[in-house]
């Protein structure tokens, strides 16, 4: 296989969020544009997608959130004017606004940041304890028992982290450099969103 980004979508993921952190981190931030995060989201799809069917329910519902917000780019511009004008026609909490799907869009981007860092630190080949910690603290919350039982079942259907590997088409030093760059970009990316909702004291329990 080549080494292209195109089929190594881990560094396709570093790379875009990378570029998106860097508007982030300007004093003041940027107006970071709608479109470029949903496209740095929307390559964050495939990592679900190879999860199985743990996670069938996060990659259906992310797709479908950062597919609003592709859409959503096509006549608004930055985030902070996506949140704006919700505010202004008092939906943003409402189901299938642009404000609440950022905010589950940004719950995805959490889960795979502490599933990596998980990753990182756990011993062996099995994923189950870093899906499984990385769920509880992003998702678990703001699921029903119904869904969480689900997923619980489903942990044990996880890939390996060898197989993850192959089907990211990384080796284990360079899925680990790749991790790293991701992590430590999207911390920025995630307080940035998260300041969008505190900020105009829009909370993020919901």
């Amino acid at each position: 296989m080549g080494s292209s980004e195109g089929d190594k979508p881990l560094r396709r993921i570093a790379a875009s969020f990378e570029e998106l952190a860097a508007v982030a981190k300007q004093q003041p931030p940027g107006a970071m544009e709608v479109g470029s995060f949903a496209r740095a989201c929307s390559n964050v799809s495939v990592l679900f997608g190879c999860l199985g069917i743990a996670f069938k329910f996060a990659e259906m519902d992310y797709v479908a959130k950062v597919d609003d917000l592709l859409e959503a780019s096509k006549s608004i511009s930055k985030l902070p004017e996506m949140v704006e004008l919700d505010i202004q026609k008092g939906t943003v909490r409402q189901a299938g606004s642009h404000t609440r799907n950022l905010l589950r869009v940004k719950r995805g981007i959490d889960m795979v940041k502490i599933l990596f860092e998980q990753i990182l630190v756990t011993e062996g080949n099995s994923l189950r304890d870093a899906a499984s910690k990385a769920y509880a603290q992003v998702f678990a919350p703001h699921h029903g028992w119904a869904i969480r039982k689900a997923v619980a079942a489903g942990m044990y259907a996880l890939p390996s982290k060898s197989q993850l590997l192959k089907k990211l088409n990384e080796d284990e030093n360079s899925a680990k450099v790749q991790m790293q760059n991701f992590i430590r970009a999207s911390g920025p990316v995630i307080l940035y969103v998260e300041y969008l909702f505190t900020s105009r004291n829009l909370g993020m329990d919901w």
